[in-house]
């Protein structure tokens, strides 16, 4: 069983667990808080279990900071949705593991009696290949949303489109492991 929470990365020049979006996290709950090793400028990375993040907390977070910040909400650490917002209310969001963001947004039929007979079945298969098609679709406009939240973070160096693509399409293992090669790929500097 894999990770299932949230990735939150964000600049700040003290630990991002003292942001106020925490505040309302009990002492137990942010001893569970596992923190990345941080990038160079401030930038850092905390991982929570589920149930301890809320949508609402990215725009206050971005507040807070006075930084562009993202988020990446895993579940079991095969596909992780990402969302990012700027300074400016500019979100952006993309799909981590694609084939495996198609195989969950596949929509089930309304008569179907068992999911685990419809999961082996050629319409099945058909459905998600249509799925990962509109998904992909969607990649051009996602990665560009991630290369303008980039340039508003100050990074200086403009990611390859191409490169963010290849990413957004690509598969690892883990879906933390993608989140920081996304991360790294964006300009971001790496970790010391």
């Amino acid at each position: 069983m894999g990770f299932s929470g949230h990735l939150v990365f964000a600049r700040s020049s003290r630990p991002l667990l003292e942001a106020p979006v925490f505040d309302n996290l009990d002492e137990e709950l942010k001893a569970t808080v596992h923190a990345w090793e941080s990038r160079p400028g401030g930038w850092q990375t905390l991982q929570l279990d589920s149930g301890t993040w809320d949508e609402a907390d990215l725009p206050a977070l971005v507040e807070w900071s006075r930084a562009p910040a993202c988020v990446a909400e895993v579940s079991d650490s095969s596909l992780a949705l990402v969302a990012g917002l700027n300074t400016a209310g500019e979100r952006w969001q993309a799909w981590l593991n694609l084939d495996n963001a198609a195989r969950l947004l596949t929509e089930e039929p309304e008569d179907l009696e068992d999911q685990l007979l419809w999961l082996d079945t050629p319409e099945f298969h058909e459905a998600v290949r249509y799925k990962r098609a509109e998904l992909d679709a969607e990649i051009p406009t996602d990665a560009g949303g991630a290369i303008a939240w980039t340039a508003a973070a100050g990074i200086p160096v403009a990611p390859q489109k191409a490169e963010i693509e290849e990413l957004l399409r690509s598969h690892e293992t883990f879906a933390e492991d993608l989140f920081s090669t996304l991360l790294d790929r964006l300009g971001f500097p790496q970790a010391t």
